[in-house]
């Protein structure tokens, strides 16, 4: 999970450039693993656009979904939520 200091210098930096509700671009880089996999997607609703793109190796997946947020913490609350899952990298 995010330390609430990491937590308030993301919703900071959100607040500055994006405008409430705005599309966001998440991004996260994991080995290729079914159940991560999944487990990063459940994070999002069906609807979200996700785009994979596996590394020139195939070692790692690039996941990137963009969503219509609301707020900032709803961003925030999202990238916490993903911090728990073991072997995710948020960019």
């Amino acid at each position: 999970m995010l330390s609430e200091e990491a937590k308030n210098r993301l919703r900071q930096s959100l607040d500055k450039v994006h405008a409430w509700p705005s599309l966001y671009m998440f991004k996260f880089i994991l080995e290729p693993d079914a159940e991560r996999l999944q487990q990063v997607l459940s994070l999002f609703p069906p609807e979200s656009e996700v785009l994979r793109k596996y590394s020139a190796g195939g070692k790692y997946l690039s996941i990137t979904v963009k969503e219509v947020m609301m707020t900032a913490e709803d961003v925030v609350m999202r990238y916490d939520r993903a911090a728990g899952i073991s072997g995710v990298i948020a960019l």
